[in-house]
């Protein structure tokens, strides 16, 4: 499960282009009442607007529950998972307009169980739990095994899980469901693999039932070559493998996105001239579905002038892009795409952060005593964690500037922007980085800045023309709520929902747009 995932619905995506800017309107926000049960160390999933409800899962230890909220933030029921065993490992969600799938594991004994149930608006069930599938794994210690992915339609539902039992070799089983829950089919592929030096990327499925993902080697731990994107067609029991040239240049962390009206896949990356090198620019290439190749091949330089827009006019402009990272990629309608970067780093009394010690993400190899393997292990983690690490050493997290970059379809770039700031926190980062709203003509982008020592939930936009607008600080903020925009959801075209900490409560505002 990927919680706190940065995307928006494909109807706003395909919109964002396409629709004039639209008014600024004053935003509205309603704020829920702090549960006794909820605090700042509870993990949780916003699941999004089920009929009339807002639904939003949380965890407390062995206590699983979903609140229940109405319209205007009020709570109606806190609804107890009592049928989710004490030991379970994981949850995750595919919400529909009026009802939700939870797909959920737990263990008993030496075997995992994965389960599916529908529940309704108000976080009932609508009928018996389904099982789905087991995973017998020879211990007792909690283990998640499945991974859940859903298409951007949500007519598709993948659980895959993947067997690393044979170093050299890779099983992989997908079960591939329609809306309904209704199994399509169940294969079982083999995938070879270079012990210890094998990483993945994110894992996709298509609105077709494609299955796709990268497969790169990290040597020493560090830089990216041979490529392969990894497709598993819909009606096949096997993977198609593609190499992908990189013509030698070192890569960063490769992000995937799928392109659906268009049938496109693009791969993206941060690059380098060299081991332990400068960030030099951004590599893309775009895969042509119907063509079976690439179609597009980009490499930008970054130029002077847009290394000192990143950083600022004093910094070291060769090292400006070295803490940038991809937050996000909006594919449009046309094919084009607009790319979301933020420069994020951690300093401590060892040093500062150095972003050739953070690439761990999806290497298989992490806990190479597990006979099953999941892509997601840890469900609210993130390149940082919510609450800090802990450990002797104190932290601070830094969040600064925002470039956004927007390319036409043939992976040309139309126009960038920045959007500046400056946060930092000490062993917390859930009050930095920002939040995405898109409402069409327009991303919003919120983060908090301090304003005469008051943490202020900011505002500010981007139109199609990449010009950015300051709007004034939104009404209602309610002193002592302090916002977590980059754990936000969007739960509709104009609504936005944002977790926020209260004293040491957990509790959640409902932005309107």
């Amino acid at each position: 499960m990927k919680y706190h995932s940065f995307s928006w619905p494909g109807l706003f995506v395909a919109l964002l282009l396409l629709a004039a800017p639209l008014l600024t309107q004053a935003q509205r926000i309603a704020y829920s009442e702090p549960e006794r049960e909820d605090n700042r160390r509870t993990n949780f999933e916003i699941i999004g607007k089920v009929g009339a409800n807002v639904l939003v899962f949380k965890n407390n230890r062995t206590e699983n529950a979903i609140s229940v909220f109405s319209e205007n933030m009020k709570l109606v029921e806190r609804v107890k998972l009592d049928y989710m065993d004490d030991r379970w490992i994981n949850v995750d969600f595919v919400p529909y307009a009026e009802h939700t799938w939870m797909i959920y594991q737990f263990q008993r004994r030496s075997v995992v169980y994965c389960m599916g149930v529908k529940l309704d608006q108000n976080a009932k069930p609508m009928g018996d739990p389904i099982e789905l599938d087991t995973t017998r794994i020879g211990w007792s210690t909690n283990n998640k095994i499945y991974t859940t992915i859903f298409s951007d339609d949500k007519e598709q539902i993948m659980i895959f899980k993947i067997n690393s039992r044979n170093p050299k070799n890779f099983v992989f089983t997908t079960l591939l469901y329609n809306a309904s829950l209704e199994l399509r089919s169940r294969h079982k592929m083999d995938l070879a693999m270079e012990e210890k030096n094998d990483y993945f990327t994110d894992f996709l499925v298509g609105n077709d039932g494609d299955l796709v993902f990268g497969k790169f080697l990290r040597r020493n731990g560090d830089y990216i070559t041979q490529l392969s994107m990894i497709i598993k067609k819909v009606d096949q029991e096997q993977f198609t493998i593609k190499e992908l040239n990189t013509g030698g240049k070192v890569l960063d962390e490769v992000k995937v996105k799928i392109d659906n009206t268009n049938k496109r896949y693009l791969f993206s990356a941060l690059y380098y001239k060299q081991r332990r090198g400068n960030v030099e620019g951004l590599y893309s290439l775009i895969w042509d579905k119907a063509a079976d190749s690439t179609i597009r091949e980009n490499t930008l330089l970054f130029s002077d002038e847009l290394r000192r827009e990143a950083k600022g006019p004093d910094a070291n402009i060769r090292l400006a892009f070295n803490d940038y990272f991809i937050k996000n990629i909006i594919i449009k309608k046309d094919g084009g795409f607009i790319m979301i970067t933020e420069s994020m780093y951690t300093t401590s009394r060892g040093g500062a952060f150095n972003r050739w010690d953070y690439n761990y993400w999806n290497n298989p190899w992490i806990s190479p005593m597990d006979y099953y393997w999941s892509p997601y292990y840890n469900p609210w983690g993130s390149p940082w964690n919510r609450w800090g690490g802990g450990g002797s050493g104190a932290t601070r997290y830094h969040a600064e500037n925002i470039m956004i970059l927007s390319f036409d379809k043939d992976g040309m770039v139309e126009w960038t922007n920045v959007i500046p700031k400056s946060q930092f926190d000490d062993d917390n980062d859930g009050l930095i980085s920002n939040g995405i709203m898109n409402t069409g003509g327009e991303l919003h982008f919120l983060f908090n800045l301090y304003e005469k020592r008051t943490l202020i939930l900011n505002d500010q936009s981007i139109g199609p023309d990449g010009k950015i607008t300051r709007h004034p600080t939104l009404k209602n903020l309610d002193r002592g709520v302090e916002f977590m925009p980059r754990l936000s959801k969007q739960i509709s075209a104009r609504t936005l929902i944002v977790p926020c900490q209260y004293r040491n409560y957990l509790t959640f505002a409902r932005i309107e747009f």
